[in-house]
């Protein structure tokens, strides 16, 4: 099989401002870096703090919200690369120059795990659902004739992750070309589902028809490996950045939902010792 190759899968060309991409420049930040820190002072990173993580409306008991998540598994994320990067080094360490690449790793996640809940709609899973039945059975099921099948399946199956691509990259009224103007790096690596809404299993899918050629255009220019024909609904394989952010997501919500339920007394004490032990051995 065609392998994918690092010194392509590592890219700080910025979408839609591709023509002033200088790989040259020296600065004290890097776009990766500039990528992280756009996130943090920017409004969809914010108003996270309004979208619980899992447990609504908790009342004066402090629980965590999408935003306290994100930052944590930011931190988590970012260790993970590192370390990550440390035995790639080593894998690398030929001469070749490939392991310059991996002095970023740390940089990317960190600003895609920033961004992988930037599309959730407020009560998770609930909130796609309730967007998707307004279409499929609801007063939305009247416009079904103003949207193409590709479209419809976008409506009715609302995901999460779709639209916090579409919130990085589309030019919505009043913004520059490009959107946010993320790397390509960083776009890729918040793609868990890499595919069109038609391929969805249990609802999951990485981008709507609307940015479908956008997906295609920071694949084509990383070097992501096409798994579908030309003829076929299109899937791609993920960006290898991707299970990292994934892994520190789950992480995090494992432990912090363990550690939010017994906060409101939904677990005792020996219930939660009994649950973060068994992440041990013997």
């Amino acid at each position: 099989m065609e392998k994918m190759n690092w010194t392509t899968l590592i890219n700080d060309k910025r979408f839609g401002l591709e023509d002033y991409h200088d790989p040259k420049k020296n600065r004290t930040r890097t776009d990766f870096r500039r990528d992280y820190d756009r996130l943090v002072f920017s409004s969809p990173f914010r108003r996270l703090q309004n979208k619980t993580q899992v447990f609504p409306l908790p009342g004066s008991i402090f629980v965590h919200n999408r935003l306290t998540h994100s930052m944590e598994v930011a931190c988590v994320g970012k260790s993970m690369a590192d370390n990550i990067a440390l035995a790639l080094r080593q894998k690398y360490a030929d001469g070749n120059h490939v392991s310059e690449h991996f002095d970023h790793l740390g940089d990317i996640v960190a600003a895609a795990c920033l961004a992988h809940d930037l599309g959730n709609p407020p009560f998770g899973h609930s909130g796609e659902k309730a967007i998707g039945t307004f279409f499929s059975e609801g007063a939305g099921l009247r416009l079904r004739g103003s949207f193409t099948e590709a479209q419809w399946f976008d409506l009715t199956r609302f995901e999460g992750n779709a639209n916090a691509f579409r919130l990085l990259t589309h030019q919505f009224k009043g913004r520059r070309k490009g959107g946010f103007a993320m790397t390509y790096s960083t776009l890729a690596s918040i793609v868990k589902y890499p595919f069109e809404s038609s391929l969805s299993t249990k609802g999951k899918f990485g981008f709507f028809t609307s940015e479908k050629e956008d997906y295609v255009r920071v694949a084509e220019e990383l070097g992501i490996k096409r798994l579908s024909g030309d003829n076929e609904p299109l899937r791609y394989a993920r960006h290898p950045l991707v299970y990292i952010v994934e892994a520190a997501d789950d992480i995090c919500y494992e432990v912090m939902d363990i550690e939010d339920a017994h906060k409101l007394k939904i677990l005792s004490t020996p219930e939660v010792i009994e649950l973060l032990l068994n992440y041990f051995g013997h």
